[in-house]
């Protein structure tokens, strides 16, 4: 009987612990310190309407959008099938895949027939939701969007300037441009030239 009692004792305590006490500390800290990251990184507009997560991609497919990695996450950037295709360099589906996927970037963004394209334009993520894409693959697709939008592609180059992250520290990794970020600044803008009266 006294070993049943040490052994309850024992589990009471642990599971006040477990269960009640380290759960509210980690709530608690994480939405005083890192609010922002605790409750999904979402992003809303203008309308306090939530668009989507800076964490996650989305298959915006639009001229007048810049488009994010290909994705193998279930049907494509679904956020309950987080995944690679695990298919790898030998893989002849795969290989099949990168070259169908050179050809209709270089279609879409009017690129010449043996124009390079950057590699996370045609590979996906191992997650197949990042959320970023390469300073060079945004580039190739501004003129596109540019063209779509009626703007300029030095406006469109800036907005990618302001929407590029940098590499940790300086050092750990490339930068990147988040393309939900990028694509709501546009509608931002094209929102606010829409609304001051031409001259």
């Amino acid at each position: 009987m006294k070993l049943i009692l040490t052994s309850l004792r024992a589990t009471l305590v642990l599971a006040t612990i477990t269960c009640g006490a380290y759960p509210l500390l980690i709530t608690v800290a994480s939405q005083a310190f890192f609010n922002d990251q605790a409750n999904g990184s979402l992003i809303t507009d203008k309308d306090g309407t939530v668009r989507g997560s800076a964490l996650l991609s989305q298959n915006f497919t639009a001229e007048n959008y810049f488009h994010p990695r290909p994705s193998a996450a279930g049907s494509g950037h679904d956020a309950a099938s987080s995944s690679g295709s695990n298919l790898g360099p030998t893989s002849q589906k795969l290989n099949d895949a990168i070259k169908e996927r050179i050809g209709a970037y270089r279609a879409t963004n009017g690129l010449a027939a043996d124009a390079k394209v950057p590699a996370d334009a045609v590979t996906a993520s191992g997650s197949g939701l990042d959320p970023h894409i390469s300073v060079k693959n945004a580039e190739l697709q501004a003129p596109r969007v540019a063209k779509a939008r009626k703007m300029s592609v030095e406006k469109v180059r800036a907005l990618i300037a302001a929407n590029t992250t940098k590499p940790g520290f300086g050092i750990l990794g490339d930068a990147g441009v988040n393309v939900l970020k990028l694509n709501l600044a546009l509608d931002d803008v094209e929102r606010v030239f829409q609304l001051v009266p031409s001259k």
